[in-house]
């Protein structure tokens, strides 16, 4: 399909939905610049697409952030599409896990998608054109025993793009939260959780393709949510009604099993 994003800048893109947003993006001919730490993954995508620009950083670091910032904010090669995608969880009791690993994971997941967020509204806001997709998850609906500082970040995410998405309605800026479920990607190598992956049925997980398309077309359309797959919108549906203290006791069960 056509996007109407001349250009973009995909954060994470060096595997999972991020590597399969750029495809996307690259099929459909919007020059993309790609960001991760891994320069070696991103150079194997700019082999493998025309109009691919190599931007490694390192976003739980301050350096990261600053190189990533100027390039949203260039005005000689302005991005229209921002995509907030770069992430990763911890599975383990909180007071046993590293704390450094922790902070590093806020760092990540809330503090670089907040910055890189101002930066992208202060720059499409006055130009009045633009869109920024920040990548949550559909953890971030309710308490996750075991990933409790992961869902806590993406409740974050959640909040904050959904606030984001209000102000600044009648700008001609969209911002989306994309809300995955279960998704086949390294997260679960990442996070300690492919022990458990297999215990779950096929019928729950997404794939990447699907996640990368319906966030893509989703931001397109300006919808403030969008959560792939019929049962995580449901999942999405019922997290606003399950009593809290109900939903802390399922998702508890779910880990430990």
């Amino acid at each position: 399909m056509g996007y109407p994003f001349a250009s973009a800048l995909v954060t994470g893109a060096s595997s999972g939905i991020g590597e399969v947003m750029v495809d996307l993006l690259a099929d459909a001919g919007v020059p993309t610049v790609v960001v991760a730490r891994r320069r070696d993954r991103l150079e194997e995508l700019a082999r493998r697409h025309d109009g691919i620009e190599v931007l490694a950083a390192d976003l739980t670091t301050d350096a990261g952030q600053q190189l990533v910032a100027e390039r949203v904010t260039s005005a000689e090669e302005p991005v229209d599409l921002v995509v907030n995608n770069a992430g990763f969880g911890t599975n383990g009791v909180f007071h046993e896990l590293d704390v450094d690993r922790l902070t590093d994971e806020v760092e990540l997941n809330v503090a670089a998608l907040t910055r890189l967020s101002h930066v992208a509204l202060a720059t499409m806001v006055p130009r009045r054109r633009g869109w920024l997709l920040n990548v949550s998850s559909i953890a971030g609906f309710q308490a996750a025993p075991r990933l409790a500082v992961y869902a806590a970040t993406k409740a974050y995410v959640t909040s904050l793009t959904e606030s984001l998405h209000e102000e600044v309605a009648g700008t001609g800026v969209k911002v989306s939260a994309l809300c995955p479920g279960l998704t086949r990607t390294e997260f679960q190598q990442v996070s300690s959780t492919d022990h458990y992956a297999d215990t779950f049925p096929d019928f729950v997980w997404t794939s990447p393709e699907q996640v990368a398309r319906a966030g893509l077309d989703g931001v397109a359309k300006g919808r403030a949510l969008i959560v792939p797959g019929v049962i995580y919108k449901g999942v999405a549906a019922a997290a606003g009604v399950t009593p809290r203290g109900l939903a802390r006791k399922l998702s508890g069960l779910v880990q430990r099993g």
